[in-house]
C-alpha cells in the first residue's frame, strides 16, 4: 500500500510528484458537493431572497476562482493551465447540488481542481445561507469522473 502513495519518497517524506517526463494530454475531472438545507431555505436561496444576495452566482464565481488557485491551497498540487472550468449549482431535494467540471491539456490531472471548486462553492453557499439556517450541512464532496492521462477514464 505504501508503494502506491506517489506523494511519499522512499523514506516516507512528502514530495511533489515529478511530472516533467510526462506528455501533456487532454484531461477532465468532474466533482460534486451537496449542501443539505431545509426546503424553505433552498427555495429562498434559489429565489434570490437571501439577505446576503444571490448565493448561486456568488458561489459559482467562488468555485471558479478556487479551481484556478488549487496549487496555492493543496501543498503538493502542481500549478496547472486550466483551459475550461464550469460550476453548476442546482436545487436538490435535500438542498443544493454543486457540480464542478475542470479541463486542461497538461501533464497531470485536474481532479483536485474540480474537488476544490465544488468544495469552495459549497462553503460559499453555506456562508450565504447561514443567516437563515445555521444547521445547513456540506456533504458528499466527491469525484464523479476523470479522464485523460496514463490511468485513462474513471467513473463513480
Amino acid at each position: 500500500m505504501a508503494d502506491d502513495l506517489t506523494h511519499l519518497d522512499g523514506e516516507g517524506r512528502a514530495r511533489m510528484v515529478d511530472v516533467g517526463g510526462k506528455d501533456p494530454s487532454r484531461r477532465l475531472a468532474v466533482a460534486e458537493s451537496v449542501v443539505e438545507m431545509t426546503p424553505a431555505t433552498r427555495d429562498v436561496m434559489f429565489g434570490s431572497g437571501l439577505p446576503k444576495g444571490d448565493a448561486v452566482s456568488v458561489a459559482r464565481v467562488a468555485g471558479l476562482m478556487a479551481a484556478k488557485r488549487t496549487a496555492e491551497l493543496i501543498p503538493l498540487c502542481h500549478p496547472l493551465r486550466i483551459s475550461h472550468a464550469l460550476v453548476d449549482i442546482e436545487p436538490a431535494e435535500i438542498g443544493a447540488r454543486v457540480v464542478a467540471r475542470v479541463e486542461t491539456v497538461d501533464r497531470t490531472g485536474v481532479e483536485m481542481e474540480a474537488m476544490v471548486a465544488a468544495s469552495v462553492a459549497a462553503l460559499t453557499i453555506y456562508d450565504m445561507v447561514k443567516g437563515v439556517e445555521r444547521g445547513a450541512t456540506i456533504t458528499a464532496t466527491r469525484l464523479l469522473h476523470k479522464s485523460g492521462g496514463k490511468s485513462g477514464e474513471w467513473n463513480r
